[in-house]
Order: C-alpha cells, then sequence, then structure tokens
C-alpha cells in the first residue's frame, strides 16, 4: 500500500440523500453536518469474536466452482491465444516461453485479486517457478485496479452506518493506492488529523475462496502430476495462499495486530526512530481499518533516502532491530516487509506498514531462534545451536554437540563474518529449514517468513550499507540479550546507537 499522494480532495456524496432512514433521531452535528463524537461499531476495541479467523473448506468443489472454472479456463486460454498471436506478428526477439506466460499473467489480472495474489506469490518464489513466468508475474506487484467511487460510498455506509460526509471533514473516494485485497482512502477526521481508510473490496472473501478452491483442485490433481512443477510443492502453496488470505480478509484482526505491534515498538524506553500506524478504533469497521497517514517514501527509493541526507544503514539496523525484538520476545512480527510496507518518513524515522500478514513463532521455536541468534552474534558455541536443534527434533538425539558444533562453526563462520553484500542470510536460514527437512522435522510456516523477510532487508542492506554485517550487529539484540551485550560493548569499546 502506498500512502502519500497529492492534495486530499472531497466528492460531494451523491448517497448521503439515500440513507436518512438509517441516521438516529437523536444524533448531534455541527455546523458542516459532521457527527459529534462519532463512535463506530469498535470504538471500545474488538471484541474476541471479531478476531476469529473463518476458514471456509478448501476442499469443497461444488456447482458455483464448476461455474467459475469454466469461466477461468476460458480467460486464460484467450488471453494466452492472444498474447501468442502478437508474438507471431511481433517477436522482438522473445521466445514463445515468455510470451505464453504474459498471456498467462494477462488472465490474472482479468480474472482478479486471487489470480494477482498468485501471480505475487510466483514474483517473489523464483526458486520455486520458471524464469519466464516469474519474470511475467513481475507486473502483479503493481498497483490494480480500483473499484468505482459509488461503491466506495456505499461500502463507507455500510461499514459505519453513516456517509463518509458526516463522519469525516473530508474524505477523497479516489484511492490513494488499491492492492488485490483493499484499497486507501484519504480522510480528514472532524478534529484534523490526516487518516486513511482502508477499505476491502466488496464481497471479496466469496470470491477468492471459491477462487482458491479451484486452485487447489486443479493443484491437486493436475499441477501435482507434472514432474518439472514437483519442487514447488503446488497444492501445499495454495493451502498456504488459503490460510494466509483468509487471515487478511479479518480486517479487524489486521488492524488489531497494528495495535499490538505499534504499542510494543517502545516497550523498552527506545526505538524512537521506528513507528507504525496509529490506528483510529473509532472509525474503524467489520471491513475496513482507519489509521494515521503516514508520509515518505519506500525504503527501495534509494536515491530519495540518499539526497534526504539520512543516514540509510542507521534506519534500516533500527527497523530490523525493533522487527528482531518482535520475533524473539514480544511475538508476533511482521511477516511482509517488502518496500511498500517499510518506509522512510518525511521527519527521519521510519514506519511499518501493512499488517495483513503477519508471524508468531511457536515457544520451542522462538527459544531456538533466540539460541541460534545469540550464538551467532554473542559467543560463536554451536554446541548450543546443535542442543537446540535437538529439542525441536531438527537433529537427532544421538548427535554429538562436541563433534556438531565445530563442524556446523567451520561452514558458518566464515560465511557469517562476511558483509551482507556478499552473502545472503536469507538463503543461507533457508539451507537451516533444508537441513531440517532432511532429518525429517516438522518445520512451522513461520521459519519460512522469517527466511523471506531477511531476504527483503539483504535487498535494502545491498545498497544502503553493503559492508553490513547483520549477524554481528549487538545493536539489533540489546534489548533481547541486555546483559550479555552491554558487557561485550563495553569489552570491545563499541558504542551502540539510540
Amino acid at each position: 500500500m502506498i500512502w502519500q499522494a497529492g492534495p486530499v480532495t472531497t466528492t460531494p456524496d451523491p448517497a448521503a440523500a439515500d440513507t436518512d432512514e438509517r441516521l438516529e433521531a437523536t444524533a448531534s452535528t455541527d455546523a458542516a453536518g459532521l457527527i459529534a463524537h462519532f463512535r463506530g461499531p469498535y470504538a471500545d476495541g474488538p471484541p474476541a469474536e471479531a478476531l476469529e479467523v473463518t476458514m471456509p473448506p478448501l476442499d469443497r468443489f461444488g456447482l458455483a466452482e464448476l461455474r467459475r472454472s469454466v469461466v477461468i479456463w476460458v480467460v486464460l486460454v484467450l488471453a494466452t491465444v492472444r498474447a501468442m498471436a502478437r508474438w507471431v506478428l511481433n517477436r522482438q526477439g522473445r521466445p514463445a516461453a515468455q510470451a505464453a506466460c504474459e498471456g498467462v499473467v494477462e488472465g490474472f489480472e482479468i480474472l482478479g485479486p486471487t489470480f494477482v495474489k498468485l501471480g505475487q506469490l510466483i514474483a517473489s518464489s523464483p526458486s520455486l517457478f520458471p524464469a519466464p513466468l516469474v519474470d511475467a508475474c513481475a507486473r502483479t506487484l503493481d498497483e490494480v485496479a480500483p473499484f468505482d467511487p459509488a461503491t466506495v460510498r456505499k461500502m463507507v455506509n455500510r461499514e459505519l452506518g453513516r456517509p463518509p460526509g458526516q463522519i469525516f471533514k473530508s474524505f477523497d473516494d479516489r484511492p490513494l493506492a488499491s492492492a488485490s485485497i483493499a484499497q486507501v482512502h484519504a480522510v480528514e477526521l472532524p478534529d484534523g488529523r490526516q487518516a486513511v481508510l482502508k477499505l476491502q473490496r466488496p464481497d471479496i472473501a466469496q470470491r477468492m475462496n471459491t477462487d482458491l478452491r479451484i486452485q487447489h483442485f486443479l493443484a491437486s490433481r493436475v499441477l501435482g502430476r507434472v514432474k518439472s512443477l514437483a519442487p514447488a510443492n503446488v497444492p501445499a502453496i495454495i493451502e498456504d495462499l488459503h490460510k494466509v488470505t483468509n487471515q487478511e480478509l479479518n480486517a479487524v484482526l489486521e488492524a488489531h495486530r497494528q495495535t499490538r505491534f505499534r504499542d510494543r515498538i517502545g516497550a523498552f524506553g527506545d526505538n524512537h526512530g521506528i513507528t507504525a500506524p496509529e490506528v483510529y478504533w473509532e472509525y474503524c469497521g467489520p471491513h475496513s481499518i482507519c489509521m494515521e497517514r503516514m508520509t515518505g517514501v519506500p525504503m527501495d527509493r534509494f536515491d530519495a533516502i540518499r539526497e534526504a541526507g539520512v543516514d540509510g544503514e542507521l534506519i534500516l539496523r533500527r527497523g530490523i532491530k525493533v522487527w528482531m525484538e518482535a520475533a524473539l520476545v514480544h511475538g508476533p512480527f511482521h511477516g511482509d516487509v517488502h518496500a511498500g510496507n517499510l518506509w522512510l518518513l518525511d521527519d527521519g524515522r521510519a514506519t511499518y506498514l501493512d499488517f495483513g500478514i503477519m508471524g508468531e513463532l511457536p515457544d520451542p521455536w522462538k527459544q531456538t531462534m533466540r539460541e541460534i541468534i545469540y550464538t551467532s552474534m554473542i559467543d560463536q558455541d554451536y554446541r548450543r545451536v546443535v542442543r537446540a536443534y535437538q529439542k525441536v527434533g531438527v537433529m537427532p538425539a544421538d548427535v554429538d554437540p562436541e563433534i556438531a558444533g565445530p563442524q556446523i562453526a567451520m561452514v558458518m563462520e566464515p560465511v557469517l563474518s562476511r558483509g551482507i553484500g556478499g552473502v545472503s542470510l536469507g538463503e543461507t536460514f533457508k539451507l537451516n529449514l533444508d537441513m531440517a527437512n532432511q532429518f525429517g522435522a516438522t518445520t512451522p510456516r513461520e521459519l519460512v517468513l522469517i527466511a523471506k523477510q531477511l531476504l527483503y532487508f539483504e535487498r535494502y542492506a545491498t545498497v544502503l550499507a553493503p559492508n553490513y554485517v547483520m549477524a554481528r550487529d549487538l545493536f539489533l539484540v540489546r534489548n533481547v540479550f541486555p546483559d550479555d551485550v552491554a558487557r561485550l560493548a563495553e569489552e570491545r569499546g563499541i558504542t551502540l546507537p539510540d
């Protein structure tokens, strides 16, 4: 999501006249027609039942799915044929596979949010899918077409019980940005605070779950038999997408997680350079989130960051520190820190955005992660890593830590001591997951999320701080292992930043 745009404008609200029957006779308004002290359905915070994630069955395939399957088949075939016809007329040195994949992605865009999201997943998983398809899917990372202003106004009325003209001092029914599940509108609250209203697409849950059931049917019955796709385990990818998507579809849960994450950033009395938007619960609905408006640039706008004259490496270190504290101490961590969700603000701080995807490690794995990080950062005693892996079943109990520990150290230490520009910590972490799978251990999905976030951080670091050694930065774990970090910093004469 993008939170910065031009001036906020107010569009007249023709729907307001049709909603008089929904207004309470006792409602008091000011001279501008704004409701005084508006309180939406979650003004007192979300009830427990609103935070529950509804998971419709994925293995059901009925008449609705059959009808939709015909539409999907026709759209994908026609889009691919059209792309191939263009290729025949104007090849421009492109292989046929690339043209066909471009046609498939055009079909994804026509079919809507679920397939756009599938394209995004393919684009962000280059090691799992053929290169022409990955390259073609890159376009799905851009914005998708917004829904129309009339629908926007009707949704606000349905969500909050009032037309936007009676709730907000100003409301722009043209979105600042639109994504596969929701779009963001600029609003001004009655007290003058600048905010954004994130609205889910109409009937998005039913449509996406229907598409996901079809994708799972095809993945398990058809694609599962294609040997070249076996390493990707497409059915498992769809199952994970089903789980993640239905979590994202719960806007109340997202707002709750965002509030928790924001409140815990300052738990240790520091991290003043990192923030997250405040949720304005009075203006939230079942499918909408109202929050503080943030102004800045995405973390991968490297030229803009340099022009701002800020210390890019310090900003990045602060952001990683907050993320590690969330994962290793507080529990819920941000699970999608691509550049659109990590911004440098105009005031020099950085902010996390969009909390639809979050993870939380089970306690045994959280402790394992702490042991691994402690070893890397503090004492390089890899016998501890062996024992930690044994506790969660990654390594057999009969492996001797006294032997295996030094062997792991011989491999890992030369790698972790190099600058981040010369090694992929995310890929190194993925190798650890592969090792766990070889031993038959069941690893939680959250570990895959962690590896993905490390890869995102690496992308920023290779430009902002190519010599930065993340695996040795005591600053990142100052609040995780405070006594040990203080002792080592003093011994090494290191001054840790604020």
